[in-house]
């Protein structure tokens, strides 16, 4: 099956409207993350910190493109349909990004599933991003240190000639 990439140029956002954390699918980390729109008041999304180490893009995507995706998605939602939506390489961002959407309300766990969603009304959620839009709210996106996984140092290998 060949990969459709619908966000082939980056987005030019001109302004964050909300900054905001939310733990990952599994709650071992934190994640950090922006919504951001553009002079069109298109809305898009992007991950910018994970306290759990794990490599992830931080590309904005656009919430219209989500939905459609969302929409499109089998019963139950995973991310593997999120998965078209980046251009990047990490495995790991289509699950932050439904981690984020379930944060935001836009879907939810199925109860007895672990990895199924059933995606919710978006009503609540589209009047309060209209109001960040609409408004002047430019938030500055915080300098987020770069977390890597540092493998402890193993002691010097013994030579087999001594």
């Amino acid at each position: 099956m060949k990969k459709e990439i619908i966000n082939v140029t980056p987005p030019q956002v001109t302004r964050i409207i909300k900054i905001a954390t939310c733990t990952t699918c599994s709650g071992k980390a934190t994640l950090t993350y922006h919504f951001g729109c553009n002079e069109d008041k298109q809305v898009y999304i992007r991950i910018v910190a994970n306290s759990g180490g794990g490599f992830f893009s931080d590309e904005w995507i656009k919430l219209a493109d989500i939905q459609v995706a969302l929409d499109s998605a089998p019963f139950p939602v995973t991310s593997f349909p999120l998965i078209k939506l980046f251009i990047g390489k990490s495995v790991n961002t289509p699950g932050f990004l439904l981690a984020v959407l379930k944060h935001e309300g836009l879907v939810k766990l199925l109860e007895g599933k672990i990895r199924g969603y059933e995606k919710l009304d978006p009503a609540t959620f589209m009047l309060e991003l209209d109001k960040l839009v609409s408004s002047d709210v430019n938030l500055k996106a915080e300098s987020v240190p770069v977390i890597k996984k540092i493998s402890p140092t193993l002691p010097p290998k013994k030579s087999k000639l001594a």
